[in-house]
């Protein structure tokens, strides 16, 4: 673990105490019908932009955590999902590796730091998007279309993904740019 610095031991610090936060108050899953939009992909993808795939990584695994925590508090009709760490903790750690290696790339590319950590913030949200759904089709097609009226269970999901995803990529593209490109400016000034 040399690669695991003071300064990325802070940044995991930081980002880890923000997601928590995030994750036990209403600002980190916003309630919308019988799922919730969360905001809490955005410091697990401003961990992979400043401090690489391996503290996003991290940010992402208390996200998931938090994720688990949060469907059996607060419960949906959809909340059995999250339940599995497949559907609630790998898509979030996820978000934290590709979104780490993702920004290295753009950032050799020498795109702009609002485009790079805008677009970062955008994919961030389509890997959580991707990967929750993803899983939960995987895991439980059956149950989410007998939750659910008898609804396909790629209909409830693509519903899902069409109410959830424009808003939580919006969201991500815009935040995660300027913050991350205001965290980047200042890391250069000290």
């Amino acid at each position: 673990m040399k690669n695991l610095t003071t300064k990325k031991l802070t940044i995991i610090g930081l980002l880890t105490a923000l997601t928590i936060i995030l994750g036990l108050t209403p600002l980190g899953f916003i309630p919308l019908g019988v799922t919730k939009i969360t905001t809490m992909a955005i410091p697990t993808i401003i961990g992979a932009i400043i401090g690489g795939p391996l503290v996003g990584g991290f940010v992402g695994l208390v996200f998931g955590f938090l994720s688990i925590f949060q469907s059996i508090t607060s419960p949906t009709i959809l909340s059995f999902m999250f339940y599995n760490p497949l559907v609630s903790v790998l898509p979030r750690v996820l978000i934290g590796v590709v979104s780490g290696y993702l920004y290295k790339l753009l950032n050799k590319l020498k795109l702009n730091d609002l485009i790079a950590c805008g677009i970062t913030g955008a994919v961030g949200s389509i890997v959580n998007t991707v990967g929750v759904l993803g899983m939960a089709y995987i895991f439980f097609a059956d149950k989410i279309s007998s939750v659910s009226s008898g609804l396909n269970a790629s209909t409830v999901l693509i519903g899902i993904a069409a109410a959830n995803a424009p808003f939580e990529i919006i969201a991500n593209t815009i935040l995660v740019g300027l913050i991350g490109m205001a965290l980047l400016k200042s890391r250069r000034k000290i």
